[in-house]
């Protein structure tokens, strides 16, 4: 699609008075068009017909007429917020200025850029997501009032934009959803619009829902540039864009970070903070207990919709709110300086489902985090609302010393994939028609009446990068982020006696902190100050020390090595964690052995935490396949585990161990040792391609919903289904790309989410051995991996093998104990020998290869010839039906030596003639 940024909408955007008046859109408020458009007829709703009365997801819901959710203009919603004495909120910028907004972000002037995501769920089936008419806009206060009264279209005609952020002057990076490419758009003329467009950074994106896609580039305190979603960070040098590979940090929808430069990421579908416990550059570090007791559990105002994806198990009765997170947005560790003393450094983020701001307060101990809800006691939140539209996505501090809220006040917060057709969600919507709910937002200010809010308007983009270094000792963490950005962004190397002067004792600490991460932004700082801070009696300036010395250290110079050995031993666990971390990121030398000594000597729990990560790192302890691998399968499980780890951790857990709710149940079924992720690949390959809804062997999941990525490319889905059926504990076969194309044809009809119950009657099953099969070979050696000459052994883990080199006419037979039909076959094929002698000898699988099968044994038709290249083979049948199955070997290379065959955990996947398919078309599968 090629669109250009003078599209009608930025024309739009010059008619409305160049850009110096609100652009209030003609015709009635957007609050009246909402309320003109409900149905006069209450509509009606019911579970699907056949549904279990006793179903968690329906059991005791109120699906009786209800009239609709009513909108109400930012005055009156204003009223319907709860706050802790003494804290008020008022609107700053509302519809129909901003439409949907998704987050904002400030420039150095002050002015804020909204992300307006226009195409958001403006119906219940999420219809025209991808048009391209969503935007970017600018807004400022002139009149220093506390309204952004000016502004209009910054950037216009996009597709549903991930994220705004402002980046030098008039200048912005963005990009599109389903695209690779981040741009920056700048307004060179300056009126207001963005004019020019620059491909700024690539291998960015990836395809798929719009949730489940990154957000929230962020420029961090280290000057690197980071996403959620994304495991990796990147860096604007002289010399090109830098990259580096990062930890998983598991978020979706909002990052931020502390007086000390920690990224703090936040999840999507967990409801809770993701990743922040440590720099998320250094890996992850898996810490227990970092959520205090209940702290899954919010406390809304009693709301009465239920209007919740995880349905009535969700649901707290009798007041309709939620029962436990299930959607986190927007994250803002406040740095402010107009709201009370007690609320800097917290954490706080919004729950749109449970419609509360929670407050987190973080308490460290021995060097780990635990996080806590002030309010849980009294069974309250920070903020709560009684309006069922108040969706808070996004928190920031603000320019004004507050924090602001950016609220879409929208009906529906839950893309249209987990609000399919006769699910709970979708009766819910429809019965208070909250689809109708659509094209409004705020932003709104959060202060207290002790404070008024700094009436100072910034002007950094007018100023000379000199005379920001003032703002570095603001006690407004917004200006001091914004100021040291400014500075890196010049290039201006003439700073670095102004910036080491300010590093120095005597100076606020975070002035310190900050000046310290311009010099190594602007390339001056020298191994020199990094000793002298590294000594320094605060031990938050070592900590900055150590973790900004790691990019001198890093290119080559040994010269700080000693630094970091000796700071192992500060008596700040803090420091000496730091030192930890930093030594196996930079993989100094024997940096294992100088860890291991520290373990012994220090018993803090966040020593031996982190320590002992840390050393598991080593390579004999990763995650390996049970099974030698090609090096474009490594590639594969490789891009699979980059996605996995990404994205579906969020709800199947690290490791795909699952993620436990504390109350017995998961937020998505356990994938590590599954039986049916060890079974047909068309199991893995149907639900990450289609996803799955509903109960699973009668488990209900807070998820709900496991949305499809048939939109992914076939080598997407072949790498991730191959990492979890072969990692993850599974050890099953690999998945092809070829595999992938033709499920999908086969599937093409697959609009929503399988049933379990359907997705199990579509995938082969593999049909059970017992003593009424009879198994024959050709040729029976000796043990395989400790294993029998008996063929039957072929079908469990002790395996079967011909004990000598394959020649051409041997075979393996099997009679069934009826006529079945065969969709597929797979079975493994390790070396012959014992378990210490398998990993030097190759592989046994045939290198040459035919199937045939037959009705009584005597007439055989061939239905498959192959030449197997891997030790897991994996072959289609023609799904006729047959009684006998022959593998028998053919074309065998006379080179080939005196490898055997072996055969070990053989599955034929089928059906028995007595008990076929609803669709055999659908079930045959590669």
């Amino acid at each position: 699609m090629n669109r250009s940024l003078y599209s009608a909408g930025a024309l739009t955007g010059i008619l409305c008075l160049l850009f110096t008046a609100a652009c209030r859109e003609p015709g009635p408020h957007p609050v009246d068009q909402v309320i003109g458009s409900f149905s006069d007829t209450l509509p009606q709703v019911a579970p699907p017909e056949g549904t279990d009365p006793e179903d968690p997801n329906w059991k005791g819901a109120d699906l009786e007429p209800k009239a609709p959710v009513i909108p109400l203009y930012a005055s009156e919603a204003a009223k319907h917020f709860l706050l802790p004495e003494g804290y008020q909120i008022s609107p700053v910028l509302t519809e129909p200025q901003i439409q949907q907004p998704g987050a904002i972000a400030f420039d150095g002037n002050g002015r804020m850029y909204v992300l307006e995501l226009r195409t958001y769920m403006l119906n219940a089936d999420s219809e025209g997501t991808l048009d391209p008419v969503s935007r970017i806009s600018r807004w400022e206060d002139r009149d220093n009032d506390g309204i952004y009264e000016t502004g209009g279209v910054f950037v216009d005609s996009l597709v549903f934009p991930r994220f705004v952020l402002p980046y030098g002057k008039d200048c912005i990076l963005a990009m599109e959803t389903n695209q690779d490419n981040v741009y920056r758009y700048t307004d060179t003329d300056g009126d207001g619009k963005a004019d020019r467009k620059e491909l700024f950074a690539t291998q960015f994106g990836r395809f798929g829902n719009v949730e489940h896609q990154q957000a929230f580039l962020y420029y961090g305190m280290d000057n690197w540039l980071y996403s959620t979603v994304n495991a990796f960070r990147v860096r604007e040098t002289p010399g090109g864009l830098v990259r580096q590979p990062t930890g998983y940090n598991r978020a979706q929808w909002g990052i931020t970070h502390d007086d000390d430069g920690k990224l703090w990421f936040l999840g999507g579908a967990s409801g809770l903070p993701s990743y922040f416990q440590f720099p998320i550059h250094y890996g992850n570090i898996e810490v227990e207990a970092s959520f205090a007791e209940g702290f899954e559990v919010p406390w809304g105002a009693p709301i009465g919709v239920a209007d919740v994806q995880g349905g009535m198990d969700a649901v707290r009765q009798p007041d309709g709110s939620l029962n436990r997170v299930t959607g986190a947005a927007g994250n803002d560790i406040f740095r402010g300086d107009r709201l009370p003393p007690e609320l800097y450094g917290k954490l706080f983020y919004g729950e749109p489902v449970a419609r509360i701001i929670r407050q987190a307060n973080p308490e460290v101990r021995e060097g780990l985090t635990t996080l806590h809800n002030p309010y849980q006691e009294s069974r309250s939140e920070f903020l709560r609302s009684t309006d069922p539209l108040f969706r808070p996505v996004d928190l920031t501090t603000a320019p004004d010393g507050t924090l602001y809220v950016t609220d879409m006040y929208h009906g529906i917060i839950q893309e249209g994939e987990w609000a399919q057709p006769g699910s709970y969600l979708r009766a819910k919507i429809e019965q208070y028609q909250l689809d109708k709910v659509i094209r409004l937002g705020r932003v709104w200010r959060i202060s207290h009446n002790s404070l008024p809010r700094n009436r100072e308007q910034p002007r950094m983009l007018d100023q000379a990068p000199a005379e920001l270094l003032q703002y570095l000792s603001h006690p407004n963490g917004w200006w001091r982020d914004k100021a040291q950005q400014l500075i890196v962004l010049s290039g201006d190397r003439s700073l670095g006696a102004a910036l080491e002067q300010l590093t120095r004792p005597g100076h606020p600490v975070e002035a310190r902190i900050h000046a310290l991460w311009c010099l190594e932004g602007l390339g001056t700082l020298s191994e020199s100050q990094i000793r002298a801070l590294a000594a320094d009696p605060n031990p938050r300036i070592r900590i900055q020390a150590l973790r900004a010395g790691e990019s001198l250290a890093g290119q080559g110079s040994t010269s700080l090595h000693p630094l970091y050995l000796s700071a192992l031993e500060d008596p700040q666990v803090d420091v000496a964690l730091q030192a930890m971390l930093s030594m196996a990121w930079l993989e100094l030398p024997e940096w294992r052995e100088h860890i291991a000594a520290v373990l012994e000597a220090n018993p803090s729990r966040g020593i031996q935490t982190v320590g002992a990560q840390l050393l598991a790192r080593e390579p004999e302890k990763k995650e390996n396949a049970p099974f030698p691998l090609s090096e474009p399968q490594k590639e594969s499980l490789a891009r699979g585990a980059a996605i996995f780890n990404e994205l579906c951790v969020q709800c199947h857990g690290p490791g795909g161990h699952g993620k436990p709710l504390g109350n017995g149940s998961y937020m998505a079924p356990v994938l590590a040792g599954s039986a049916r992720v060890q079974g047909h690949p068309a199991y893995v390959v149907k639900t990450v391609m289609h996803g799955l809804q509903g109960p699973l062997d009668g488990n209900t999941f807070a998820g709900g919903v496991m949305v499809g990525n048939a939109e992914q490319p076939d080598r997407w889905i072949a790498d991730v289904s191959s990492y979890i059926r072969v990692l993850l504990g599974n050890g099953a076969s690999m998945v092809s790309e070829a595999e992938v194309s033709r499920i999908r044809e086969e599937t093409a009809a697959q609009s929503q989410p399988y049933t379990y119950k359907r997705l199990r009657e579509e995938v082969p099953l593999a049909l059970e051995f017992g003593p009424d099969w009879k198994v024959t070979a050709s040729h029976s050696g000796p043990v395989i991996i400790g294993g029998s000459e008996n063929p039957e052994s072929g079908f469990n883990f002790e395996g079967w093998t011909t004990g000598s080199a394959q020649q051409n006419g041997m075979w393996y037979q099997v009679r069934l104990p009826r006529s079945a039909r065969l969709y597929e076959l797979a079975f493994d094929a390790p070396a012959n020998g014992l378990p210490w002698q398998a990993d030097k000898k190759p592989p046994a699988y045939p290198r040459g290869l035919r199937v045939l099968t037959s009705a009584d044994g005597t007439a055989w038709e061939e239905v498959v010839r192959a030449h197997p290249e891997q030790q897991q083979v994996h072959l289609p049948l023609d799904g006729q039906p047959a009684r006998y199955l022959r593998l028998e070997l053919e074309d065998i290379p006379s080179d080939l030596g005196d490898i055997p065959w072996s055969i070990r955990n053989l599955k034929i996947y089928g059906q028995y003639e007595n008990h076929m398919p609803q669709n055999p078309s659908n079930t045959q599968s590669p």
